[in-house]
């Protein structure tokens, strides 16, 4: 069968069945717009996704799909460059369900594994669970959402496989489900049913291996001859482990197959010591060709890692991270980085030692540089993992694509390619970032394609094609270890010969002959210019149709705002057209993206599945999407928690929460608002009021009739409510600290700091002038923070108009904003939103007190109270994405904390989304990802530190008896010793 595409319409038969199965089945618009993409070039709308949850609900799907002719991809997290988790028909995700990890096996070191599990928190589990002496080593880019099943189908590997190999080499035992849904065991020496008796598996089993050994047994020559010449020739089915050399080896002949023979629903993988230390040798060079020239030198000294990067990753990374996150890169344009692993951190230090001594021979190495630290070596791997992240974008902000990323040469072979690669790209006025596996000749590479006009696509074709034959001139592969997928697979008639082309059909025909699994890859390829996702549409911000015309009128002193809807001007949203697909969002570890990912662990939920419905935009004639007012966008967004986590942590800079503002602008405008805009929305314009009546407001938010009442309106009754500061307190605090109106720093009492916590202002004052300076106040104003999140940007675009007009006082001194959220706004929506020299300059000035108070460290103040033993840590989100999360760290290490106790993501209110009672669930779901097991992992005596007043608020709902205080009154040099015992006493 050539064409299995069926009809939307004839969907719903075999759906029923699905759903009639019990098996969990959605093809809403929304669903299938998330899928629709992977991290390739390629967009592929599905007709629905299936979610099962045993190997029984595989088969049913697999018969079922069979008897409906509907083609089947499998997918795991998504994030393929090559296009091989993209299909029409079917999608089936194990990553949800398919998770189990077996009992670790420690003499055999092994153990089994569902599909579905994450490579990195795979490892995570084998190191706790041996005390860290075994380890899973497979560790590509994607280590931290990338699954076990994706994995094997494109036999990935990673920076240490110059030690560890592929993942063919890690694959002990591997079962699957075939396209008529035999339940099957593939082993080194044979092919087995899963259960004994199962009489059709059994029979399957025995005419597979029947006719892979005849296969096997008629081709030997060209086997041996073409197959497996190189250390990363991942392109193609690996029919060589066929061999009897091999052992008949089934389960490595199935890694690298891409879904394109069976669905993997589980397998036994292979575990290895881990390392006892390692040392980093970073070596700087003139050039890349340079630095591949010394390759092989550099793997006859054992290695157990050698990456190459350019020039281009490390000015990205100085770009996105700052010149620090460059600390201890040696000099050069090019560089190579070589891990060694020993017994002791001497014994690593002197292998590096002693192969810098042999290279410096050969005159190549411009600059070097030796480094044990762990901390040290793990920021410079970051220079190397994460600015390959971050090359999907360039400094200016043109966006580059893969296509070309992932060939491979052997090693002493990958200077004369890179030699001749280099010129190619020139030749077609391509800007690339490159780096790679280079012990391995594994390149990987991201050029400015254009894929959107006729010209741009024809350059990328021919670019392509000459690719390719340089790659095979050079006895090279086409993929080193993502795979063929739609990117690849037209061309490995260019790699392999006739014959070997035709036992790759033969191999998929004996397990697939209807053609089932993820059709068009590998054998009979769709081209590779075909479902490009880019071409056709429009570049952000180029004119799409007539602009919307907007009217305001004044009402009752209310702005309201009504317009004519016309075509877009503009048919994106935000910058969500900067997704690529990476995934990062579905990692669950590291950074603080994406809570409420990690709370549902729904696709729907990560960045990536917003900004892809949001890309649907661009075609919403097509597919029904009308902004906010359509259901697929507000289910997409409903939960995000606009934390603003995705705008730094995401490599290419998504921000979601921007995305959401404009839509919820759009939405409403002209029209009535929730009552939770008007109430949080607008409550830095009610505080002021209420801090005359705040003893009347405290007991209302104690009643429960009130609360009730509130909960109907949308402010849930069950969330603890702050308590209001009168407007005499708030005087009296302000009064403690005797302000300098020439001081050279300014503090600015924000809105929420004033109404609930204003007794840090005075401690801000004492601290910051305890570090030497003058401390002044700034006048009243207002960041427009809560107008931002709940959508009305043309008032947070006044309020922080007038603030920035107040602030652009023709001095350089820093304002210290004590609510890191409000300093987070004035710094990075300041200039976006009214732009300007002067919201430049204010923006410029802006520090978060931790900032502040890091930067005086930096300059050798220390804190001159006793540190309290034990910390527990929140970083609010906004000061994490806009400031970093390390400031505040680095202050507790430098006041002599002994003991911090970090949460790492999201504490789950996030501004107004944790009061609404719609959210209220999702909002404490998300505090137990990271916050509630912080608090339980420190001592009863930790400080809890929480500068942003959304955390301090949670702190309280997780525990009554606990609270959360700001830096600036644990730092205060005028707390006494009994304040100080009674906080104490308070948190036992």
């Amino acid at each position: 069968m050539s064409n299995l595409t069926i009809a939307a319409a004839g969907t719903e038969p075999l759906l029923a069945e699905l759903r009639d199965s019990g098996i969990e089945v959605d093809n809403s618009p929304r669903r299938r717009s998330e899928y629709s993409f992977d991290a390739s070039n390629y967009r592929i709308r599905p007709q629905a996704v299936v979610f099962p949850r045993t190997v029984d609900q595989i088969k049913s799907v697999l018969r079922a799909a069979r008897s409906f002719g509907a083609p089947v991809t499998t997918r795991g997290g998504g994030t393929s460059m090559a296009g091989n988790a993209v299909g029409r028909g079917l999608i089936i995700d194990l990553s949800r369900h398919f998770t189990e990890v077996g009992e670790i096996d420690v003499d055999d070191r092994s153990v089994w594994v569902g599909s579905g599990v994450v490579l990195g928190e795979l490892r995570t589990l084998v190191e706790r669970s041996t005390d860290g002496s075994l380890t899973f080593a497979p560790d590509p880019s994607s280590l931290s959402r990338a699954t076990i099943g994706g994995s094997i189908g494109n036999d990935a590997c990673g920076n240490h496989s110059v030690a560890y190999g592929r993942m063919t080499q890690h694959v002990r035992e591997v079962e699957v489900v075939t396209f008529e849904g035999a339940h099957l065991r593939l082993t080194r020496g044979g092919i087995a049913a899963v259960d004994l008796q199962d009489v059709p598996s059994v029979v399957r089993a025995a005419q597979l291996e029947t006719e892979l050994r005849a296969l096997t047994q008629a081709n030997l020559a060209a086997l041996r001859i073409e197959l497996q010449t190189i250390p990363r020739q991942v392109s193609g089915y690996h029919l060589g482990h066929l061999l009897p050399e091999e052992g008949f080896d089934v389960a490595a002949a199935l890694a690298g197959s891409e879904g394109t023979v069976a669905v993997i629903t589980r397998a036994r993988v292979a575990l290895v010591p881990r390392p006892k230390t390692t040392a980093l040798l970073c070596l700087g060079y003139a050039s890349t060709i340079d630095s591949a020239r010394d390759v092989m030198e550099i793997l006859a000294s054992k290695p157990t890692a050698v990456e190459g990067l350019d020039r281009s990753i490390v000015e990205i990374m100085r770009h996105r991270r700052g010149s620090e996150s460059l600390d201890g890169l040696p000099r050069g344009e090019a560089f190579l980085m070589v891990e060694f692993s020993a017994d002791n951190a001497e014994e690593a230090r002197e292998q590096c030692v002693q192969l810098l001594d042999t290279l410096n021979l050969h005159g190549r190495v411009t600059d070097a540089a030796v480094v044990t630290d762990a901390v040290a070596r793990a920021k410079l791997w970051r220079v190397r993992e994460d600015g390959a992240g971050l090359s999907s974008r360039r400094v200016d902000g043109v966006q580059t694509w893969p296509g070309w990323e992932d060939s491979a040469v052997a090693p002493e072979r990958l200077a004369d390619y890179l030699s001749e690669l280099l010129p190619l790209v020139e030749k077609y006025k391509y800007s690339a970032f490159m780096y790679g596996h280079f012990g391995a000749g594994c390149v990987h590479m991201r050029l400015d394609y254009d894929l959107r006009t006729d010209r741009g696509l024809g350059d990328f074709e021919a670019f392509i094609r000459e690719a390719a034959e340089l790659v095979v001139a050079h006895g090279g592969s086409l993929s080193g270890e993502h795979g063929d997928g739609r990117a690849r697979s037209e061309l490995l008639s260019v790699m392999y010969s006739p014959e070997i082309i035709d036992l790759f059909a033969r191999f998929k025909r004996i397990w697939d002959p209807e053609n089932l699994l993820n059709p068009g890859i590998i054998v009979d390829p769709n081209g590779f210019t075909e479902a490009l996702a880019l071409a056709g549409t429009p570049a952000p911000g180029q004119t799409f149709g007539e602009p919307t015309f907007i009217t305001e009128t004044v009402t009752m002193g209310l702005s309201i705002q009504s317009h004519t809807k016309l075509p877009l001007a503009s048919p994106y949203v935000g910058n969500a057209h900067a997704c690529i697909g990476v995934g990062r969002c579905r990692a669950t570890s590291g950074g603080f993206m994406c809570p409420s990912y990690r709370a549902t662990k729904d696709e729907k939920d990560s960045t990536r599945g917003r900004a892809r419905v949001l890309q649907e935009l661009t075609r919403a004639n097509q597919n029904s999407l009308d902004g906010w007012s359509s259901a697929e966008v507000r289910e997409a967004l409903d939960l995000c928690l606009s934390c603003k986590a995705c705008s730094s942590d995401c490599p290419t800079g998504v921000d979601i929460a921007e995305a959401k503002s404009e839509l919820i602008d759009e939405h409403y405008r002209g029209h009535i608002r929730p009552f939770t805009h008007y109430s949080i929305g607008w409550l830095p314009r009610w505080l002021p009021l209420i801090g005359w009546f705040s003893r009347i407001a405290n007991l209302g938010a104690r009643m429960g009739v009130m609360r009730r009442f509130a909960d109907r309106l949308g402010v849930s009754a069950r969330r603890r409510l702050p308590a209001f500061k009168s407007r005499g307190e708030i005087r009296r605090h302000l009064g403690e600290a005797a302000f300098d109106s020439a001081g050279e720093i300014l503090i600015f009492a924000d809105s929420f700091t004033k109404a609930f916590r204003p007794e840090a202002i005075p401690a801000a004052a004492r601290v910051l002038g305890n570090t030497g300076r003058t401390v002044g106040c700034t006048a009243d104003a207002c960041c427009g923070l809560t107008w931002i999140s709940t959508g009305q940007r043309d008032g947070a675009r006044r309020h922080l108009a007038r603030l920035i007009r107040r602030f652009d006082d023709g001095t350089d001194r820093d304002i210290v904003v004590l609510e890191p959220s409000c300093a987070a706004a004035i710094r990075d929506e300041g200039p976006k939103m009214v732009g300007g020299d002067a919201a430049d300059r204010v923006a410029a000035r802006v520090r978060s007190f931790s900032v502040a108070v890091d930067e005086a460290v930096q300059r050798g103040w220390k804190p001159t109270m006793p540190a309290p033993a034990s910390v527990v840590l929140q970083t609010h989100c906004h000061e994490h994405a806009v400031f970093g999360s390390g400031a505040q760290k680095r202050v507790l290490d430098a006041w002599g904390v002994s003991s911090i106790v970090e949460s790492s993501s999201c504490c789950g209110v996030a501004g107004n989304f944790g009061f609404e009672s719609e959210h209220f669930d999702m909002s404490m779901q998300v505090a137990e990802h990271s916050m509630v097991p912080a608090l339980r992992q420190a001592p009863d005596h930790a400080l809890v530190l929480t500068d942003g007043f959304s955390c301090t608020m949670q702190v309280s709902q997780i525990d009554p008896d606990l609270s959360g205080q700001h830096l600036a009154l644990a730092l205060d040099p005028a707390r006494t010793e009994t304040e100080i015992v009674k906080e104490v006493d308070g948190r036992k």
